[in-house]
């Protein structure tokens, strides 16, 4: 139960920058809590021709991003 309030309170939303994500190209239904997070993943799935066994590390920060955001919703419906 601890290690869960301490990775809740490591978990930090940021607001997307609507600037950002236009001049990325990031689509209008992907511009949520993470879209800071999808910026990079997609600068590097760009530079390394989308193979799938690159940019791990990008793409778990962002589905854990995700992943939090639906935790978050979840306990929003639970009150």
């Amino acid at each position: 139960r601890h290690l869960r309030s301490a990775h809740r309170m490591a978990y930090e939303r940021v607001p997307p920058n609507k600037k950002d994500c236009e001049d990325n190209q990031i689509p209008i239904a992907w511009r949520d809590y993470c879209s800071h997070k999808l910026i990079p993943l997609n600068k590097c799935r760009f530079k390394n021709f989308f193979l799938p066994w690159t940019c791990e590390h990008e793409r778990h920060e962002f589905e854990k991003c995700q992943y939090n955001e639906f935790r978050l919703r979840l306990q929003k419906m639970k009150e």
